[in-house]
């Protein structure tokens, strides 16, 4: 057998009491990354989803922007499930790709929303200018149509001829 010195046993021990609080902060700082990650991923979701709400809101077409949120919601799930099961590294690598797809979501639910609203307020303006038009030519019409028919009634009446009733007397 071979015997160990008391120095090189005293070395070897605090070696490696030294290097097992270290192991367990990596491991820490690892679930610590993960955990920021997928909350990071979490409010970056929140985000885009209430920017994609308010394009909706204001009449836009938000079905690609829907279809990149699920892209990415699929990607939140499997980042939490990573995270439950430890797998760390997993945990990030998701919470990233979630993030990816959620990149320029807001800014395009934006120019939807805007480009609804212009669209709404132009098809306000010309509804109002048609209403407008069509009163106008109704108005004209019936002041037409009332000159015509009365000349009509006139010459009608003026066309007749009273009946001379002889008297009994």
């Amino acid at each position: 057998m071979y015997r160990m010195g008391i120095g090189a046993a005293s070395l070897l021990v605090f070696l490696l009491a030294s290097s097992v609080p270290w192991l367990g902060v990596e491991a820490l700082d690892a679930e610590d990354a993960a955990v920021s990650a997928v909350q990071g991923a979490e409010e970056a979701v929140v985000q885009a989803l209430e920017a994609v709400l308010d394009a909706e809101g204001a009449g836009a077409n938000v079905s690609d922007l829907l279809k990149r949120m699920s892209v990415a919601a699929e990607y939140l799930a499997l980042a939490r499930m990573c995270l439950r099961t430890e797998d760390f590294d997993g945990a990030v690598e998701r919470a990233s790709l979630c993030v990816e797809a959620l990149d320029g979501l807001v800014e395009d639910a934006e120019v939807l929303g805007d480009e609804a609203l212009n669209d709404s307020s132009q098809r306000s303006w010309m509804a109002i200018g048609v209403s407008v038009v069509g009163v106008v030519v109704v108005g004209f019409a019936s002041c037409f149509g009332w000159r015509l028919l009365k000349r009509r009634y006139y010459r009608q009446v003026l066309k007749m001829r009273p009946e001379v009733a002889e008297s009994e007397s």
